[in-house]
């Protein structure tokens, strides 16, 4: 996918890891991907932008004890309208977490956790569009929610962000739907009801391009991350799972420069 300046409306556009070692986190996703970093400085708390090949990808912000997430990637979804997303996210059974909040030039943020339990956040762009690259090796390639209540998660997000959404799996028990932007698919919602263990919520994921899956994982080991899923032959094609160094997961994607 060429560059793009913005995401579609109701579209997952943005990521950013939520760590307790910035610099740690740094060198790691450097020597993974490729990124360099860039300190936005205190009027953003010195949050860190991450770029590949010069397009901007993710972010990267402190985890401070008063925050009440552990460390982990989060997904943002586009809205030109954020206290209007809110209230419908509200009436359609979802938990805010914390109320719209305006940052310096580049837009507002909220977060939310849907009817399943899974964390979400919403963008209202000012100045800051999102990532910049979609589909590449190291940028997001693909978004994917795992929950335990399949139905209300998909009548929920098609309610709220009027989702063009599609069957992708109904056979053995797997249920997994995808939605659709502007004709592009760009993330699925996964039945795990049966699948996930006691104590794990319902989750959104990201999955990061790789050219050599398994390479990659090679890398991440090396780097001080952890493989939790080895790589596999999926619909998605050759999928793995990992974890940074201090904990936060997230997955990768086989892709075509």
């Amino acid at each position: 996918m060429p560059v793009r300046d913005s995401a579609p409306l109701g579209a997952p556009c943005w990521i950013d890891l939520t760590s307790s070692d910035l610099g740690r986190a740094q060198d790691f996703y450097g020597a993974v991907f490729g990124w360099t970093f860039e300190d936005t400085g205190p009027a953003l708390g010195g949050y860190i932008l991450a770029s590949k090949d010069g397009h901007q990808v993710a972010g990267m912000g402190v985890n401070v004890p008063q925050w009440p997430f552990p460390d982990g990637w989060s997904t943002y979804f586009h809205t030109a309208a954020i206290d209007a997303t809110v209230s419908a996210s509200n009436a359609a059974g979802a938990s805010l977490l914390f109320k719209p909040m305006r940052l310096p030039a580049t837009g507002v943020m909220s977060a939310s956790a849907d009817p399943s339990g899974a964390v979400f956040r919403l963008w209202q762009p000012l100045e800051a569009r999102g990532y910049e690259l979609f589909g590449e090796p190291g940028a997001p390639a693909w978004h994917q929610l795992t929950t335990r209540d399949y139905s209300a998660a998909i009548n929920f997000y098609s309610e709220v962000f009027a989702w063009h959404i599609e069957p992708a799996a109904q056979r053995d028990g797997l249920r997994s739907t995808t939605a659709t932007f502007d004709g592009q698919q760009l993330l699925s919602v996964t039945d795990a009801a049966n699948t996930l263990p006691e104590d794990a919520t319902s989750q959104w994921s990201i999955f990061f391009g790789t050219e050599d899956v398994d390479k990659t994982l090679q890398t991440i080991s090396e780097a001080g991350g952890s493989v939790l899923q080895p790589a596999q032959d999926t619909r998605l094609g050759r999928v793995a799972a990992a974890g940074d160094p201090t904990g936060a997961t997230f997955s990768l994607r086989s892709v075509r420069s």
